[in-house]
């Protein structure tokens, strides 16, 4: 089974649309996306209708959430406020609306193998995953939702980490951004999982996780921020991935 996971578009149609030329080159069995669709950006409307034209399942990230708040609330000069302006009725409550976590489960040698999805952690929507997390912390939270494998997105900075829990090993991926890196390199970044029949949890080798960096127009991305009202930081944010 190869699954593909991406996260944190923000409104970055260019990054997207190479994300799905690049993925559709790999032959993926599903793809899953772990949120944070609009932001910082021009096509909040035109990555959520891409998203959903090809029904991928999508859970909330912090940005999709603050679309929660009442408009008048906000203020309209903000990334926020202007992405607010921006989002169609239709596609805000699309986004509103998604679930906070997703869960997978496979039966491996008739044992269950459990795939879980969330934006921050299992905390909080917006809590920073880092490669260094307390790893009491990602045990307990991994623990209580019996999971195998934690994926995250949020902190837009990828990685793979295993932790043993007695005789298992845990896996948490950090699958980094497609719209907005931050991990000084410009191109999206997005996750693929490979397990099998022969995956156990008892083998800390036992699935195959693998980084895709593809190139997209950063230009048009940036200069269409340089364009709105949007801050010109963001531009630049993109082109030096910070």
């Amino acid at each position: 089974m190869k699954i593909a996971f991406f996260s944190d578009i923000h409104a970055n149609l260019p990054a997207l649309e190479s994300f799905f030329k690049d993925v559709d080159a790999e032959q993926v069995d599903a793809i899953y996306c772990l949120g944070d669709l609009v932001g910082y950006n021009v096509w909040p409307n035109e990555v959520v209708n891409a998203i959903r034209k090809r029904c991928i399942p999508t859970i909330m990230g912090n940005h999709d959430e603050a679309l929660l708040k009442p408009i008048n609330k906000e203020d309209l000069t903000s990334n926020k406020g202007l992405t607010r302006t921006m989002i169609s009725k239709e596609n805000r409550a699309y986004l509103i609306n998604l679930p906070r976590h997703l869960k997978v489960t496979f039966v491996i040698k008739n044992m269950p193998f459990n795939v879980l999805m969330t934006h921050g952690s299992m905390k909080a929507i917006n809590d920073y995953m880092v490669i260094d997390y307390p790893e009491q912390d990602v045990l307990k939270m991994m623990q209580i939702e019996h999971a195998d494998v934690l994926l995250c997105g949020h902190t837009h900075k990828p990685f793979h980490r295993v932790i043993q829990d007695e005789n298992r090993f845990k896996h948490v991926v950090n699958i980094g951004s497609v719209g907005k890196p931050k991990d000084g390199d410009p191109r999206i970044c997005y996750a693929i999982l490979e397990l099998d029949q022969d995956t156990a949890p008892s083998n800390p080798d036992a699935i195959k996780v693998t980084f895709k960096r593809a190139p997209y127009d950063i230009e048009k991305a940036a200069t269409a921020i340089e364009a709105s009202a949007f801050d010109y930081k963001f531009a630049e944010a993109l082109r030096q991935a910070k």
